[in-house]
């Protein structure tokens, strides 16, 4: 009989002990804070946009780089200098220092200002809003960008030079100006432009974005300066053994 009593108690004390184990974890569980994510549809839509641009980079990337591999297997001897040269206008053509022509839109950028209006007028754009706006632009699948005859490329600056927007190199001291745009798809670029919410934001700065019909021949000038390397040397060819 006190063999059982024991053997009674030790299992109702590892019971209890089981049961306490359980509640304190439950108890830890609900007092920790539910940490929420703070950022807005904006950013959300920009880390996305982001991911999915540099997932496409990569693929096409490496698809490119297969093509390459092949050309080079392909004409090992008499087609390698043609091929390097295919190489380096497709390079050139990446960088902006080719004119490009195709479909696409004219969008202007000019003052705007309700009647009976007050206050200061706008020369020149934000370089935040024109952030957001090549951004959006992107977003929709633009191919080639110009903004006032500037080629937009992977390397061109937008900030603010002495309260005046700076382009590259080039200033946006006055309006309106063009931006060029040309697009693969400039149909659907252009449906998604009509409904997007950027023109809300050219109003908030008391600025209006007008959006042409779409054009077969647009004509996006190249990156006319010069690309500085300074960490790079050619390497002289060794000669080959006989």
């Amino acid at each position: 009989m006190i063999a059982l009593k024991r053997k009674t108690i030790l299992h109702f004390t590892l019971i209890a002990a089981i049961i306490g184990f359980m509640l304190a974890v439950q108890f830890q569980t609900t007092k920790r804070p539910i940490v929420r994510d703070t950022r807005d549809i904006w950013e959300l839509r920009q880390d996305l946009k982001q991911e999915q641009e540099l997932e496409q980079q990569l693929l096409l990337e490496i698809r490119r780089n297969d093509e390459k591999i092949q050309n080079y297997e392909q004409n090992h001897l008499a087609d390698q200098q043609t091929a390097l040269q295919e190489t380096v206008d497709e390079l050139k053509k990446e960088a902006g220092l080719t004119e490009i022509r195709g479909a696409g839109l004219i969008l202007t950028i000019a003052p705007f200002y309700p009647e009976n209006y007050v206050g200061p007028i706008a020369y020149t754009v934000s370089p935040e809003l024109l952030k957001r706006f090549i951004n959006e632009l992107n977003m929709y699948d633009a191919k080639e960008i110009a903004i006032a005859n500037e080629r937009i490329t992977n390397t061109t600056a937008i900030r603010d030079v002495n309260g005046v927007t700076q382009v590259g190199n080039a200033k946006i001291s006055s309006l309106p100006i063009q931006v060029k745009v040309i697009s693969d798809d400039v149909t659907t670029l252009y449906n998604r432009l009509k409904v997007s919410t950027i023109y809300d934001d050219f109003v908030i700065e008391n600025l209006q974005l007008t959006v042409s019909e779409p054009m077969s021949a647009i004509v996006i000038p190249k990156y006319y300066r010069e690309w500085q390397i300074r960490y790079m040397e050619a390497v002289k060819a060794e000669k080959e053994e006989s």
